[in-house]
Parts: structure tokens; C-alpha cells; sequence
């Protein structure tokens, strides 16, 4: 991936344009809200920081890097375009532009999935599935659809912890790096969060 690719894709500039270094120091607060105003100079420093972790999520969704690199560059195009959206108060620059991230890989994950399905009810347009199988195909869609409903009754704090370690495959330490919050209050959001998601879920202790 190169940030003049992300940029020409983005209507940002072309390659051959010389590139201003970060002189002020911005962090990724200011530099989004730069780019919500058309700083393209501004993109470029906001690439340099996001493009690693982006990239690092979606390939631990996807497991493979063809289709990673390929989701990114959509991540850092609908960074570009949607930049206005972000609001500082609601959460760090860095955990807005992870959950766009996030949400691309799984779309992706579901956009692949949906076509195996097509293919697999054609292959067996003609054949009766067993009633065991059935059962189970349902069992599944009823237990994916009650983990999504519990995600949702977590604070953002904890569903973002728990959607980093988990759906990431982040340590602990990285998501705290990435949330910018003490390692200690990413332990405490996970446990809580992880205590209500086992209650939601009906596990046992």
C-alpha cells in the first residue's frame, strides 16, 4: 500500500507533489479534522499513522493480505471522504477510523460468505438436506444474532476493548495503545465487558 495510491483514489494529489512534514506536531484529532476541511497535506500525515494498524486489523479478519491491502485502501478512501463525521467528544480519531476498518473487513467477510452460500444452495437445489443439518445452520444465524444484540448492550468503552482483543486479535497492551488509555482501564473494561457478555449470552460459570 502507498499513501499516493490511497490519495489519487481519494481525489487527493498525484505523485510528483512534494510532501510537507508534520512541523506542528499534530496527533490524529487535529489531523482528522484537518482533512474534514480538504487538507490533503494533512491526509498524508494521518495515512503514515493509520495505514499499519488499519491494515493489522483487516488481516486479522480476513486472513489474507491480497484482500486486506484491497479493504485499507477502502478504509482510508471513506476516511478521506467522511472525515466531517468524526466528533472528538465521542471517542479517539484512532478508535473511529479502527471501527470503519473493522466494519469494512467483516462487510467483506459477509459479502464472501453470502456467495458461498449462493453457490452451495444451487449445488443442492436438488438434494434434501437432513433435518440435523438444518437445525444447526439455524442454531448458528439465532447464536451469531445473539452475540451481535449483546455487543450492542456493552458501553462503547467495553465493546470497543472486547472488539479489539477479540475480533482484532489484539493483546491488551496494543489495544491500549491504540485506544490511548491506560493499560489497567483496558483490563477493567474487558473483564466488565466480558461479565456481561457472558450474562447476555446465558453462560454458565
Amino acid at each position: 500500500m502507498r499513501a499516493k495510491r490511497a490519495l489519487r483514489l481519494a481525489g487527493g494529489r498525484g505523485p510528483g507533489t512534494a510532501r510537507e512534514s508534520p512541523e506542528d506536531g499534530s496527533g490524529p484529532e487535529e489531523l482528522l479534522e484537518r482533512v474534514a476541511r480538504g487538507d490533503r497535506a494533512a491526509f498524508e500525515h494521518l495515512y503514515d499513522l493509520v495505514a499499519g494498524p488499519v491494515y493489522g486489523l483487516v488481516l486479522r479478519v480476513l486472513r489474507d493480505p491480497a484482500q486486506s491491502e484491497e479493504v485499507a485502501q477502502e478504509v482510508l478512501v471513506e476516511i478521506w471522504r467522511s472525515a466531517a463525521r468524526y466528533e472528538r467528544g465521542r471517542g479517539s480519531a484512532m478508535s473511529w477510523v479502527m471501527t470503519i476498518a473493522h466494519r469494512r473487513a467483516v462487510d467483506r467477510v459477509r459479502t464472501a460468505q453470502s456467495a458461498v452460500d449462493r453457490e452451495d444452495r444451487v449445488a443442492r437445489l436438488e438434494v434434501r438436506r437432513p433435518f440435523d443439518e438444518v437445525a444447526e445452520s439455524v442454531e448458528g444465524r439465532l447464536e451469531r444474532e445473539r452475540l451481535r444484540r449483546c455487543l450492542d448492550g456493552l458501553t462503547e468503552l467495553q465493546r470497543e476493548s472486547v472488539t479489539f482483543a477479540y475480533y482484532g486479535g489484539y493483546s491488551y497492551r496494543e489495544v491500549s495503545e491504540l485506544l490511548k488509555v491506560p493499560l489497567a482501564t483496558v483490563k477493567t473494561r474487558m473483564r466488565d465487558g466480558l461479565i456481561r457478555m457472558r450474562d447476555c449470552m446465558g453462560v454458565e460459570r
